[in-house]
């Protein structure tokens, strides 16, 4: 069949599609240098050399605010006050509670304590002493010949008194279950009146302390802390309460 003109015209007005262009090939990637371990830049001897030091100091810096302010270990250093802490034993004392309380009956306290004309000993060589003081910090040194640990027996306003092997107190004799059984208190016949800011100390072993008993009470203020936890040895962990 024949086309009209019009058709014809409108036939080659038409423009034929014309073919996708092609697509630009992709860019190589850059090709990564193979690795090597040599590449690694190792720290150097120095470099290791400062941050052991950065951190010895900052581990000795926290032992001696947790000695100062808040808790240290304490090497049980003699059988005073056996059978409730051994020798060699291990305790937590703490420094805290007495900074907003007050001393309790039955505490075991560590104390600070100068015999009259004794003068204590120590390392004269001021690095051995730090490490000294360090080593008592965390419980593996004995300590010095000034540190006590006993149990407070009276307080300020106290009469002190024993009788028949028995502890009294303000004329009442004390029950003691932290006394190994048959244990005679002795050597405090005469009365003593503990004064204020004083505290009378005796240990668990009466008969192998030296005590309040032989040097009279002692300063409230020379009380270091409250041991309240044996840590060591592992099999005898346990809270050191006030009766018993």
């Amino acid at each position: 069949m024949s086309r009209t003109s019009d058709e014809r015209g409108q036939l080659g007005d038409r423009v034929d599609p014309q073919p996708p262009a092609d697509p630009q090939p992709p860019e190589p990637e850059p090709e990564t240098p193979p690795y090597h371990t040599e590449d690694e830049r190792q720290p150097g001897l120095l470099a290791i050399v400062r941050e052991t030091v950065v951190l010895v100091v900052l581990a000795v810096l926290l032992a001696v605010v947790f000695k100062t302010f808040l808790v240290a270990a304490f090497y049980i250093p003699s059988g005073s006050m056996e059978s409730t802490l051994n020798i060699s034993d291990r305790v937590l004392v703490e420094k805290v509670s007495y900074r907003f309380g007050d001393v309790q009956h039955g505490d075991v306290v560590v104390f600070v304590h100068d015999d009259p004309g004794f003068e204590a000993t120590g390392p004269s060589n001021p690095v051995a002493g730090f490490f000294s003081s360090l080593g008592q910090a965390v419980g593996v040194v004995p300590p010095s010949d000034r540190d006590f640990i006993k149990r407070v027996v009276g307080l300020p306003g106290d009469t002190i008194t024993c009788r028949n092997g028995f502890l009294y107190r303000n004329g009442q004799k004390v029950e003691e279950p932290y006394l190994d059984q048959g244990t005679q208190t002795e050597n405090c016949n005469r009365p003593t009146k503990v004064g204020p800011g004083e505290l009378f100390v005796m240990g668990d072993n009466r008969g192998n302390s030296q005590d309040s008993r032989s040097f009279g009470p002692i300063r409230r203020d020379d009380v270091v802390g409250r041991a309240f936890v044996r840590i060591w040895p592992l099999t005898h962990i346990g809270w050191l309460r006030r009766d018993r």
